[in-house]
């Protein structure tokens, strides 16, 4: 006999909801998510959520985690959140809290979004000095030498961030890029301390960075509010005066997005 509850809860989803719904629940908690949570959250069979699941993994919305049974979002999916981020109406107010830093502070503004691979430049404002550093919106730069990937790192459980830093090793890009995870945890420790996180020339000789969190409604990572510049102009204790701006705009931003303030 079926449970009456899970056939009541069943028969309240229109059948075309159904896999948006798992792909909801999927990016509402942020974490790879197994069959028997979603089983047990949307009140549908066994057989329907590994039906809707297999569907999503073929279409490229899901994709298995390391652990082979859980899911996360895949390709289409983050492409999906992407796009709604670039909508016309919210990239007009973005940019906008945007160009109010990057004129408060004189510098180059970044917002950045992490994905399967790195970090990728979402919006810029860029500096009005002639000496600047072309880092183009689409570009992907690396989690572990970066101040928006460290920060994004950061914010890792203890087994997402050992099977990031496991995967491959850590690729030196400059003489200052931390290539040993045992140091790279220790830094990343520090950044959730500070609330922000730094790149002291270690993804680019000649270039230093600050980046500070927006969040989202659940307090989770959304993306990355950066500075950098040349260091012949402004060293990195300097680009760290330039925090506090920083941290008015990301709040700006988280609540353009979620309506919750930024409490670093």
């Amino acid at each position: 006999m079926p449970n009456d509850a899970t056939t009541s809860k069943e028969t309240q989803i229109p059948t075309n909801l159904r896999l948006l719904m798992i792909l909801e629940e999927v990016a509402r908690l942020g974490v790879a998510v197994k069959s028997t949570h979603l089983i047990e959250a949307l009140g549908l069979p066994k057989p329907t959520v590994h039906r809707l699941l297999q569907t999503a993994e073929a279409e490229g919305f899901l994709q298995r985690d390391l652990d082979g049974r859980s899911y996360g979002p895949g390709p289409r999916l983050r492409a999906l959140a992407v796009n709604t981020m670039s909508s016309e109406c919210l990239r007009t107010a973005r940019l906008a809290i945007l160009k109010g830093v990057a004129d408060e502070v004189g510098e180059t503004c970044n917002l950045a979004i992490p994905d399967r691979e790195g970090m990728t430049y979402l919006d810029r404002v860029e500096t009005k000095w002639p000496l600047r550093i072309q880092l183009p919106i689409g570009t992907q730069v690396p989690f572990h030498c970066t101040a928006s990937g460290k920060l994004y790192l950061s914010t890792l459980r203890a087994t997402m961030l050992n099977g990031v830093l496991s995967a491959r090793p850590l690729e030196k890009q400059t003489d200052k890029t931390i290539t040993s995870p045992d140091l790279l945890r220790e830094e990343l420790r520090k950044t959730r301390e500070m609330g922000y996180s730094t790149d002291d020339e270690e993804f680019m000789t000649g270039m230093a960075a600050i980046a500070v969190p927006i969040l989202d409604p659940q307090g989770r990572l959304l993306a990355t509010l950066s500075v950098h510049a040349p260091v012949m102009r402004c060293k990195l204790n300097q680009i760290i005066e330039f925090l506090e701006p920083l941290r008015r705009a990301a709040t700006s931003l988280s609540e353009l997005y979620g309506h919750q303030s930024v409490d670093v």
